[in-house]
């Protein structure tokens, strides 16, 4: 998995310009990286291209 420093973090553009309550993504080949915008320095997760669609569709229909 690549480092945090290579990746590149992006907000959702539905995020506030509080920039509270929000979580950034990072993209690499094999999967999405999900981190807490308020602590950038902490842990990240990472899940597959296919959960994060699953997720993704999921959370549209909800």
């Amino acid at each position: 998995m690549n480092t945090r420093s290579e990746l590149t973090w992006f907000k959702s553009s539905h995020s506030g310009s509080q920039g509270d309550d929000c979580v950034e993504v990072a993209l690499t080949e094999q999967s999405i990286c999900v981190r807490d915008s308020k602590d950038v320095t902490g842990p990240h997760f990472a899940v597959g291209r296919e959960q994060w669609s699953r997720f993704v569709d999921f959370a549209i229909e909800a």
